[in-house]
């Protein structure tokens, strides 16, 4: 349940950096995605009199049909309009050193751009379990319903 006064989202447009790397988790063969995103900002450069472009690069990590969406539309230099929101994670380095990431968790992405450029004008938001259910008790009502579509009557 999110806190009323609080909210984690993240609208972006821009263009992909790498195609995604589609990946299934080992145990859940449950399909993950993940690829770079630059945004380009205009901004007056007060030294030059000129304007100048800066580009940020985001991680963006997507789960499911979303995954597999972008696996299959995506390619380098594409324009996209993702919302999403902030995840950071940790892991221990060969070190042993413990390491912070933050990526986006994309939950929507529309394709952008001219359409000769596309293959399909698709757009695909990855479907929200309820609030109170785990991720894992999400997905068994699915499991659930394709078994009483079996049942004759």
């Amino acid at each position: 349940m999110r806190d009323i006064n609080s909210l984690n989202k993240v609208t972006l447009i821009g263009r992909l950096g790498v195609k995604p790397e589609l990946r299934y988790l080992p145990q859940t063969e449950r399909p993950v995605a993940k690829f770079t995103l630059a945004t380009n900002e205009r901004y007056f450069n007060p030294s030059t009199n000129e304007s100048d472009v800066r580009t940020e690069w985001h991680r963006i990590v997507t789960w499911g049909k979303l995954a597999e969406f972008c696996e299959k539309y995506l390619s380098p230099g594409k324009q996209i309009y993702l919302e999403g929101k902030l995840r950071t994670r940790s892991w221990q380095d060969r070190e042993g050193n413990k390491r912070y990431t933050t990526e986006i968790e994309a939950q929507n992405i529309t394709l952008l751009g001219k359409r000769d450029e596309q293959i399909e004008d698709q757009a695909y938001e990855e479907p929200q379990p309820p609030s109170d259910l785990s991720e894992d008790k999400a997905e068994a009502p699915e499991k659930e319903k394709e078994e009483e579509d079996e049942v004759p009557f």
